[in-house]
């Protein structure tokens, strides 16, 4: 059941967006300003508008940037009063521009809400400088953000055979329509790298596959990622099991948690198929995740798979996991010998989702690589789909 690296001690398992310019409202174009729109300056791609030194600048249209580079005229008090008004309206880093700017004038447009004052005919110099600190807070911001997002949850089979990766492929197909339809997205990784064949069950055939991004090593970034993935008709963004047999120990903790990291970070929610033997970056992963999905059926091996499951994440002292009982496969009350109770009883905790038995439809969707509701719609299976998905979102913190 248990595969551990030799390698590795026992301790060792351990959404893209338009980027904001900035905005720069000046009277004219004079030197070599108007070539400033094609320019870039601390990473950030400049705007030009040319406007009056005294025209309204709308704050709504400014808050669109991430920071405003407004000319003020010292010697028009509409100048300076449209500066401070704007300042005050809008979150937007505003930024000062002016002809030889007084120490006295730099002060009192400090106190007005400039965060800096740059003098004017521009350079790109006094601007990186100005720029650098507030594209530094705004990386920060964003990154922080991004964390807040970024989730991983882990899905695990009480042993091979109860329908993990069906089920888990026809969920990351409703996971993602619904995450789309909130402007976010969703990775599905296929970590079984001896059997899995999700991208198969999704009627995908990936030009590149997980083995890429591990031999991409400190090369990996975001767009190596993207270029990776191969995206269902869902939105769901899928990186494939390799096409060759992986021996699970020749895998790191290390590899694994890079990717799943930067794959968080890139697309938000990242659904992890595990193998059905343990290794120490498979518990790496448990242990990131915020969310652990154990996937069983009704049957004695099944369950007591799952219990010896459980028992192991206890000892690795992972009680603290937010850990789901799924019951896959589930057979009509009257046909089935088990009860859910049974279960609860068995593993000592409580099932939380129930996915109905039909075969037929499930074989159906895998086949043709298309959801459930394609095959038929309105069945059992699809509500218990639905519920599942909702559970998750409300788990993860996800506002649709």
């Amino acid at each position: 059941m248990s595969v551990i690296n030799p390698n590795e001690t026992a301790k060792s398992w351990r959404a893209h967006q338009r980027q904001a310019n900035v905005a720069l409202y000046l009277t004219g174009a004079e030197g070599d300003t108007g070539a400033l729109a094609s320019t870039r300056v601390a990473g950030f791609p400049l705007s030009l508008n040319l406007v009056g030194n005294a025209d309204w600048i709308n704050p709504e249209e400014v808050s669109a940037a991430a920071v405003a580079i407004v000319q003020v005229d010292r010697d028009n008090p509409a100048s300076v009063k449209r500066f401070a008004k704007l300042a005050a309206a809008t979150k937007t880093p505003v930024i000062a521009a002016a002809y030889e700017p007084p120490l006295a004038f730099v002060r009192s447009l400090i106190r007005s809400g400039a965060r800096d004052v740059v003098p004017l005919p521009l350079d790109m110099t006094d601007l990186e400088s100005s720029l650098a600190p507030i594209a530094e807070s705004l990386a920060r911001r964003e990154e922080q953000e991004a964390g807040k997002h970024a989730k991983v949850v882990s899905v695990i089979k009480s042993l091979g055979g109860v329908g993990t990766t069906s089920l888990l492929c026809q969920l990351g197909i409703r996971f993602a329509q619904k995450e789309a339809a909130a402007g976010r997205e969703c990775c599905l990784i296929d970590l079984d790298v001896q059997f899995g064949d999700a991208a198969f069950q999704l009627g995908l055939q990936p030009k590149l596959t997980l083995s890429d991004l591990i031999e991409a090593g400190a090369r990996l970034d975001g767009d190596l990622l993207r270029s990776a993935v191969t995206e269902h008709s869902s939105g769901l963004k899928v990186v494939a099991a390799p096409k060759d047999m992986l021996p699970l120990e020749s895998l790191t903790s290390d590899q694994l948690l890079d990717i799943v990291e930067l794959a968080a970070r890139e697309f938000g929610t990242v659904l992890l198929d595990l193998p059905t033997n343990w290794t120490n970056w498979s518990l790496s992963l448990l242990a990131r995740s915020d969310l652990t999905l154990l996937v069983t059926q009704l049957s004695i091996p099944s369950l007591n798979r799952a219990k010896r499951q459980l028992e192991l994440m206890r000892s690795q002292e992972l009680n603290g996991l937010d850990i789901r009982i799924i019951v896959n496969r589930l057979e009509s009350r009257f046909t089935r010998t088990i009860r859910l109770s049974d279960v609860e009883g068995s593993l000592g905790r409580d099932v939380a989702y129930t996915i109905a038995n039909d075969h037929a439809t499930m074989r159906a969707a895998i086949d043709r690589g298309v959801p459930i509701d394609e095959v038929r719609r309105k069945s059992a299976i699809g509500k218990d789909l639905d519920t599942l998905d909702a559970g998750i979102a409300a788990a993860l913190g996800l506002e649709r």
